[in-house]
């Protein structure tokens, strides 16, 4: 059975799946089905991060576009921004439904993801920009996330300052 689990996983992991439904616990590969329980908590808690990372690097770049360059501010990367964080949302609600116990982790997993999602603005910002103005770096954006997780979870919120995007 183990020697299945690193030949054909699919089928040892059906496999084990029929053992549970029929209470089979002595016939169980336990070493490697922890092991695949493990990875499996591990890989939806670095999925909701790397989600939050993209929503949350948006919204920065949003409200920097927004707040900083307002008078420069160019609504094509504005509303292409906009898209990504309906979208990201959107999978974000999605990942919930399918992974209800990961909302117990969103705080920590947060923090995690604002630290990147920071540099991944910074980085976006400079490359857009380019000498438009002065190249932001690490305190250009707030230490922590400057909003909560129900905030950038709304669906109709964008920190957009005033800026009106109909022009």
């Amino acid at each position: 059975m183990n020697n299945l689990y690193h030949t054909d996983h699919h089928k040892w992991l059906t496999q084990q799946l029929a053992l549970l439904a029929n209470k089979e616990f002595d016939k169980l590969d336990l070493d490697n089905l922890l092991e695949e329980l493990e990875l499996s908590i591990d890989d939806k808690i670095r999925e909701l991060k790397r989600r939050l990372r993209t929503l949350i690097a948006h919204l920065l770049k949003c409200d920097y576009q927004t707040t900083i360059l307002k008078d420069a501010c160019n609504n094509h990367f504005v509303k292409k921004w906009l898209g990504t964080i309906k979208r990201t949302r959107i999978d974000i609600v999605d990942l919930f439904e399918k992974n209800h116990s990961l909302k117990n982790y969103v705080k920590e997993t947060m923090v995690k993801a604002y630290q990147e999602a920071k540099e991944e603005a910074i980085d976006g910002m400079n490359i857009h920009a380019r000498n438009a103005y002065t190249p932001l770096d690490d305190n250009s954006f707030p230490d922590t996330c400057p909003w909560s997780f129900e905030q950038i979870m709304e669906t109709e919120w964008y920190p957009l300052n005033g800026v009106s995007l109909d022009d």
